[in-house]
């Protein structure tokens, strides 16, 4: 297993990991209590895909969302292949 290749205290390498699981935290894990790991997992999942991949833009794709972007990428794939 081969560790980190960041420093301690770098940030960046982690800020957007510690963003995601604050993220999840806030809207999923805080919530309520949970009675079941399955139960947990398939509330994560389903925040991830009805949330989290829906809502969260991105600057490097022009401010567009995740499913929007894949939705004019996908076009443009089928032609190049």
């Amino acid at each position: 297993m081969v560790g980190s290749m960041g420093q301690v205290g770098a940030a960046g390498d982690n800020a957007a990991m510690e963003s995601f699981f604050a993220l999840l935290q806030k809207n999923v894990l805080d919530r309520r209590t949970w009675d079941s790991r399955d139960e947990l997992r398939i509330a994560i999942i389903t925040w991830i895909e009805r949330t989290y991949h829906r809502q969260r833009r991105q600057a490097r794709v022009g401010r567009l969302t995740p499913i929007e972007y894949e939705m004019i990428m996908t076009p443009q794939t089928a032609t190049a292949a």
